[in-house]
Formats: structure tokens, C-alpha cells, sequence
């Protein structure tokens, strides 16, 4: 259950892994702000001009995604589960003047999951394991951080299957007694086999079959936003491949590092892995 990207926080500072995208521009409504350790700041920065241009902006050396919603640009930023609360700033270009925006982050403490899992191998990993993990920890770091133009993002994302909701984001996870990383990503109960379908329209980025994610695809969704669907008991379609909102790409199921059923499912943005629900229309509707 626990997945591959949620252990990445811990390992990819020991190995100094750090990829940077280029800005980018969306046309799609806006994800609910949480401005918290793993939420989305939504951050205002000026009235749509056609003599100003697009702006671009970062965060620290991270370019972030820009879109415009009603007459107005915002940055939409990734906050890492890591990231420290308190005041930062975004880089913001119109043209050629550069300025600065600031926002603020707040705390969140998230509650502790305790799991124990029977397979042992799963959380004391054997060299050959840990060898294996850490060579697709680095593959996934680069996919965490893939950039693709594209006209138009949709932020306004469909659940991936209905089921009941088994993991939280952000939970603390112990297993069998040990602290791991944080759980980036939501979880949902089902039975193997369920259809799996893509949150919104986007093109396949990867497939693959990882130690702890299991069987694994990424649709990169353009402008530095990526979902991830994992433990999928079968993939239906390939790298490379478009596919649209709702459209199945999979069936739910147990493989990798997982106690039962379900699916796992992660949204990055701007290499900062962020609570799905801040994405799903019906939430931010109510």
C-alpha cells in the first residue's frame, strides 16, 4: 500500500537527486488552495493583459504553472509534504520586468497510520530489493519532474474510481513498526479488477512494474501536472498514448507493496506530490 513515490522525500536528498522543468501556461479553472505542506497555493498575480503577455514564474529555481481564470493570472505551486511553513516568495516575469510575490505556507499535522505487513521482505528490504528500489527511485524522480507543453491543462480532475476511501494523503505511515515517508497519494478500496480511468485528458508518460508501486502508469496531463495510478492488477495502455477524461487505462489490483485491493492514487505538480482531492470538480462544487 505504501508506494514508491511516497518514500522518495527520504531517499532522493540522500542521493542528491534534483531535476528542474521550464514554465509553462494552463487555461483551466483552478484546484482548490490549501496552503499547507502537501496542498496547492493558488497565488494571484495580475489582471490578464494582452500588452503584458504571459508571465512566468518560479519558486526558488523551480518554475511553476501559470494559468488565467476570469481576466486574471495565478501561479498554481506544488507544496511539497517537506516543505517549511512560514513565508516564500515566487520569481514572476511580465516580459522584462521581474518582481516578486510572496504567500504564505501554514502547518498541518497529519494523523499516523500503523500497518503491518506479513512479507517481511517488503519492509526490510534485502540488497538485491534496496538495489532495485533505489534504480527506480531514480527513474521516477525524472518522471516527477517531466515538462510538456500543451495549450490547454484541465485542473478539474475526475475520481479514478468509486470506492471507498482507505488511505488519506499525507497520513504518517509506520510499518510493522517503522516510520516511512508520508503518504503521497489517496487510496481506494477496491475489488481486483475494477476499472481504473484517467483523471482528466493527457498523454501516457510511463507504464511499468515497480517494487513498491506495483504495476504503474503516469499520464503526464501537460504543463508540469502529472497523475499516478498504482497496484493495478493490469495496464491498458501503452507510453506514448492519449487518452481522455475518464477513459480506462486500467484494472485495480494488489501488486507491488500492498495489503489488499486498491488503488493508489498520486497528483504531482511541479515535482511536488499534492493532495488529489484539491483537484476532483464534485469537491470543489459542493
Amino acid at each position: 500500500m505504501h508506494t514508491l513515490i511516497a518514500i522518495t522525500f527520504r531517499i532522493c536528498f540522500r542521493f542528491g537527486l534534483f531535476i528542474l522543468v521550464i514554465p509553462l501556461v494552463a487555461h483551466a479553472g483552478l484546484p482548490e488552495p490549501s496552503n499547507v505542506p502537501g496542498g496547492v497555493a493558488v497565488v494571484p498575480l495580475g489582471s490578464v493583459s494582452t500588452s503584458a503577455g504571459m508571465p512566468q514564474s518560479w519558486l526558488g529555481d523551480q518554475p511553476v504553472l501559470v494559468t488565467s481564470d476570469h481576466d486574471q493570472w495565478y501561479a498554481v505551486v506544488g507544496l511539497s509534504l517537506d516543505m517549511t511553513p512560514g513565508s516564500h516568495e515566487l520569481r514572476v516575469r511580465f516580459g522584462d520586468v521581474t518582481k516578486t510575490q510572496g504567500f504564505v505556507v501554514n502547518p498541518k499535522n497529519y494523523p499516523e497510520q500503523h500497518i503491518t505487513l506479513k512479507d517481511k521482505g517488503k519492509v526490510q528490504l534485502s540488497e538485491a530489493n534496496l538495489a532495485r528500489a533505489e534504480r527506480e527511485i531514480a527513474v521516477i524522480m525524472e518522471l516527477k519532474y517531466h515538462w510538456r507543453a500543451a495549450p490547454d491543462t484541465d485542473l478539474a480532475f475526475v475520481l479514478p474510481a468509486e470506492g471507498r476511501l482507505s488511505g488519506d494523503f499525507g497520513l504518517r505511515r509506520i510499518f510493522n513498526g517503522e516510520p516511512r515517508s508520508p503518504h503521497a497519494g489517496i487510496d481506494v478500496a477496491l475489488a481486483r479488477g475494477t476499472p481504473v480511468r484517467a483523471s482528466a485528458q493527457g498523454r501516457v508518460l510511463a507504464v511499468d512494474d515497480y517494487f513498491f508501486n506495483g504495476k504503474t502508469i503516469f499520464v503526464d496531463h501537460g504543463n508540469g501536472l502529472i497523475t499516478m495510478y498504482c497496484h493495478l492488477d493490469r495496464i491498458d495502455v501503452n507510453a506514448g498514448e492519449t487518452v481522455g477524461k475518464g477513459q480506462r487505462i486500467g484494472l485495480s489490483g494488489k501488486t507491488g507493496r500492498s495489503t489488499g485491493p486498491h488503488l493508489h492514487w498520486s497528483v504531482i505538480l511541479n515535482g511536488a506530490m499534492v493532495d488529489p482531492a484539491l483537484f476532483v470538480a464534485a469537491k470543489r462544487n459542493r
